[in-house]
């Protein structure tokens, strides 16, 4: 393939696709009727020259516009509650999230937020306390990635760090999907190596645990599969050779496709890493890409036959179980990510950490089930790197 052209999709939200779509951003605020918007986005993006393109441009419109940055790579609620005082106290009508998977969670729950009288936690991805949200007068969102991992763009959710207990929660509503995504390679030419690994490495995760799950999807499962072979033919590529445009364009689609995907439910490399993200903030695609290979052993017996199936569509020599975890040691090695949570030097608490994992939404969809001594276990292995 030597030219991706630009277009638009209507799946599962309209998407603006091509390079130099940020320019669209004009366009973008008059189709969701948005005249004020609260910009969303990492301090460290607030800095970059695409961003401060994108802030020149909307003033060249006399565009009215703010800027939100309190945002951490974990976001917390303090955050969503510091965003929804600005986008009230000035009367916004929008947000614009722009930047990784922190910015992008952080942007839609501020605007989910802003019309409720409930707290943030009080819609967490338990019961059906979704159902009673306030869904009239949602400001509209438009949702820019910047890194190619999360798919927070194309999600209905919002992970967010409680900080009263330190444990990183899922935010529901079917609402929190973007009104509308602009997803432009160009912006992620200037991410880092390391997180060009970490980011990609979060969209094989999605797709991989989608692919995996329990129950009956095969829209889900085709999404997954045909991301799992992007994340093969192009990540390292894009790791390796930053400014690829091919590269750069696959893996961006490939993280809104794991997004899309995982509506049919995640599993325990997720259930694993929440909890890390939010006691030791650790990043979420580099906790993930760590236990990859230690729940795909602990469930080998459930999956085996998918993903000797899915060995044979991505085209691997070894089209076996062992032949999709030797390819996953070896990519995880091409992207210099650490084996094990021991070579993060960091402190654990796997008894703290344990319960957390079971409880988390994420558990409950794994392919099969765990107690909370193997959880234990998971954690154990993944520290002392027993596979």
């Amino acid at each position: 393939m030597s030219e991706i052209n630009s277009t638009n999709w209507n799946y599962p939200t309209p998407i603006w696709f091509g390079f130099n779509r940020i320019a669209d951003i004009d366009s973008a605020l008059k189709e969701m009727g948005i005249t004020k918007p609260l910009i969303v986005t990492d301090p460290q993006f607030s800095e970059n020259d695409s961003f401060k393109k994108i802030s020149k441009a909307l003033d060249n419109k006399s565009i009215s516009h703010s800027i939100f940055t309190e945002i951490k790579g974990n976001p917390t609620g303090k955050n969503v509650s510091d965003g929804v005082k600005k986008f009230r106290s000035e009367s916004h009508d929008g947000v614009i999230a722009i930047g990784g998977g922190s910015s992008l969670d952080a942007g839609k729950a501020i605007a989910f937020m802003s019309v409720q009288s409930e707290n943030l936690w009080f819609f967490e991805d338990v019961g059906d306390n979704w159902t009673k949200a306030v869904t009239e007068s949602l400001p509209k969102v438009i949702a820019i990635p910047t890194t190619a991992g999360t798919g927070s763009e194309t999600g209905r959710a919002s992970l967010i760090v409680d900080e009263t207990n330190l444990t990183k929660k899922i935010i529901f509503h079917p609402s929190l999907l973007p009104d509308l995504v602009i997803l432009d390679p160009e912006l992620t030419f200037t991410l880092p190596p390391h997180l060009t690994a970490a980011t990609g490495m979060d969209a094989f995760a999605h797709c991989l645990e989608a692919y995996c799950a329990r129950g009956f999807h095969p829209m889900a499962d085709g999404i997954a599969v045909e991301g799992i072979k992007n994340i093969k033919d192009y990540l390292v590529t894009a790791y390796k050779d930053p400014s690829n445009k091919i590269a750069r364009a696959k893996m961006l689609v490939t993280s809104s496709m794991g997004s899309t995907a995982f509506q049919k439910g995640l599993g325990a490399i997720h259930s694993l890493s929440h909890p890390i993200n939010a006691v030791n903030d650790i990043h979420h695609g580099l906790s993930n890409a760590i236990f990859m290979p230690y729940v795909l052993k602990f469930n080998k017996d459930v999956i085996e036959d998918r993903l000797i199936l899915l060995s044979k569509y991505i085209e691997l020599k070894d089209q076996t179980f062992d032949g999709i975890m030797n390819w996953v040691l070896e990519l995880r090695n091409d992207l210099s990510i650490p084996h094990t949570l021991k070579d993060l030097n960091v402190e654990f608490n796997f008894d703290l950490l344990s319960p957390m994992a079971l409880k988390d939404p994420s558990t409950g969809p794994n392919p099969k089930d765990i107690s909370l001594d193997e959880m234990k276990q998971l954690y154990i292995d993944s520290y002392e790197g027993n596979l």
